[in-house]
């Protein structure tokens, strides 16, 4: 499957010029290619599909513009995220493929931002990723300029709007007014060099590459003890919540188990000490 390739040497206006060219699909014609592609894995009827959509790509990945990442990253990813959405996709449910391509564009993007993004543990929880792309557009929505320090007010009244934290507001502005760090960062006017093109490669001596595969075995060794010795509800909640790249929420385990929320909050607390307690005393 072939489409027209984004450029990395700032050519996007061609790209854009190039993708335009495809046109938009039929909804009759649109369904008949999706099940060609779903009966008899028709390619062709698969690159239409793609092509037909390239342009929602760019429409979804110039909205992302404002994390310091080159637009044609994140229009390659888009790009990803669409081409799964083709995969899975099933016509007879009625909805048009845009309708549910979008999702998988703005996960496929979105995650890759997370993860260019150099922030000392940003967070994976849902709330926190919703006001790590929710942030700017709030403040412009409230007036806010998009530089410097929030002020007391203007942390308070973007935190009731989120339902978040002051501080983790604070937090969040703070990293994102700082310089993007992440290893493809551009460094150069016209975005032929990144940040990871600088680097010189310190890579660590045989030696110390084995001490640290043996640490980490030693930690790992250390926390499946402790889990073991954890009640199975202590530690169900602990892996769930601690553990886990997309932690469940406390609402959601105290349904589980029935349960309040702040029980949920205790138990996990009391599993975390016990775990840390135990692994000190490993380590000691």
């Amino acid at each position: 499957m072939t489409f027209p390739v984004v450029p990395a040497d700032g050519g996007l206006a061609r790209y854009f010029r190039d993708i335009w060219k495809f046109p938009i699909l039929e909804e009759q014609e649109e369904y008949m290619l999706a099940q060609r592609w779903r009966q008899h894995e028709d390619v062709d009827a698969a690159h239409k599909l793609v092509t037909s959509h390239l342009r929602l790509v760019a429409k979804i990945a110039m909205k992302y513009r404002g994390y310091g990442l080159p637009v044609a990253d994140l229009i390659s990813e888009g790009n990803i995220g669409l081409m799964k959405a083709v995969k899975k996709f099933e016509p007879e449910r009625g909805f048009r493929l845009s309708t549910y391509a979008m999702w998988w564009i703005r996960a496929s993007i979105t995650e890759y931002i997370l993860k260019s993004w150099s922030m000392v543990k940003m967070g994976t929880v849902a709330a926190q990723k919703k006001l790590f792309f929710s942030l700017r557009g709030l403040k412009s929505r409230l007036n806010i300029l998009d530089s410097g320090e929030l002020s007391g007010e203007q942390a308070k009244a973007i935190s009731k709007q989120l339902r978040l934290p002051e501080q983790e507001i604070i937090d969040m502005n703070r990293r994102l007014s700082q310089r993007d760090a992440s290893l493809n960062a551009p460094i150069s006017d016209d975005n032929t060099m990144e940040f990871q093109d600088t680097l010189v490669d310190e890579t660590p001596n045989v030696e110390i590459r084995l001490g640290e595969r043996e640490e980490l075995a030693q930690r790992s060794g250390a926390l499946k003890e402790a889990l073991a010795r954890l009640p199975e509800r202590e530690r169900h909640i602990f892996v769930e919540r601690r553990l886990k790249d997309d932690p469940q929420s406390l609402e959601e385990l105290g349904k589980a188990y029935g349960i309040s929320r702040e029980r949920v909050r205790q138990l996990e607390v009391r599993a975390f000490e016990k775990v840390r307690k135990t692994i000190l005393a490993a380590a000691a």
